[in-house]
């Protein structure tokens, strides 16, 4: 078990190589919502809902894929602590 900085806090970071290595493999839906996250972060799931113009059900199944493939970080909300915001990792 390791506990340097950047496993401790979740946080991941990389490279832009690596970055649009793991984002070429995910469906449409994840490419949009990275996209939208690149030009303002962090937002909820409902901003990106929002911006994306997809349904909340698609931008879930993206933000997870997202997830999985280390792209994304999370944290909760400064401004309200039920909500969580999303980042990239880059």
């Amino acid at each position: 078990m390791s506990t340097s900085p950047v496993e401790a806090s979740g946080h991941v970071e990389l490279s832009e190589t690596e970055f649009r290595n793991r984002l070429r493999e995910l469906p449409p839906s994840a490419k949009l919502v990275a996209k939208v996250l690149e030009t303002d972060q962090p937002l909820s799931q409902g901003q990106l809902a929002d911006e994306s113009l997809l349904p909340d059900r698609t931008v879930r199944y993206a933000l997870n894929r997202l997830e999985e493939s280390e792209l994304v970080g999370s944290r909760y909300s400064f401004k309200d602590a039920r909500k969580q915001v999303y980042y990239l990792n880059t």
